[in-house]
């Protein structure tokens, strides 16, 4: 089965070194698992408002970027990228924490809402939502009074262990999608083993 096409992986986060093991950079920790697999080297690209680094997945040129406009301005340095290149909306997929999804599980998926996130918000209120997701459970702290400082702290060491083979898994589904297609990519994400509960 023919990969899937796949030219920019965005991965959202905060900028800044008191954000940077939070929750909430998941996405940031999906794509720089990527660039350290693949030889890629970010770069500050302030015309586009983030890093950028290029590594070759299989024969494609990739795209890694990590805005750094915070959160709920992540469509913009999306829109630039894709513009610049000359990219579509159908050749991303972005990579966030996903609340609803218990710490250690993983899902890959195409188009949707925004489930609440608001980078993914403002990504679907700038391009539309017909891209690809890879969604980084983080739990949820079963409040949504809590939601806000629960996903800008950092994780205790046992969920944290999780975190980290969860952005293990979701690079080798990346790497799976391109190269056998999204149907042989789920699978073998989905089918991964449910991880134990730890404490928050």
């Amino acid at each position: 089965m023919a990969g899937a096409v796949l030219r920019l992986i965005v991965g959202l986060g905060n900028p800044g070194p008191e954000y940077e093991q939070t929750r909430h950079n998941a996405g940031f920790w999906l794509v720089d698992e990527l660039a350290r697999r693949h030889g890629g080297v970010f770069r500050n690209e302030s015309k586009h408002s983030g890093q950028l680094a290029r590594i070759k997945l299989g024969s494609e040129d990739v795209w890694l970027l990590k805005p750094m406009s915070f959160m709920n301005r992540s469509g913009g340095p999306v829109a630039s990228v894709l513009g610049f290149y000359k990219l579509v909306v159908a050749d991303v997929l972005v990579a966030h924490d996903e609340l609803d999804l218990p710490g250690g599980v993983v899902r890959l998926k195409h188009a949707g809402g925004h489930g609440g996130h608001n980078g993914l918000r403002d990504i679907i209120a700038t391009l539309g939502n017909e891209f690809w997701r890879l969604r980084i459970g983080v739990g949820h702290p079963g409040v949504q009074r809590e939601v806000v400082d629960y996903v800008l702290t950092r994780a205790a060491k046992q969920e944290q262990a999780l975190l980290d083979e969860s952005v293990v898994a979701g690079a080798d589904a990346i790497e799976h999608l391109l190269r056998d297609g999204a149907q042989q990519a789920m699978h073998k994400l989905h089918a991964r083993p449910a991880p134990p509960a730890t404490e928050k």
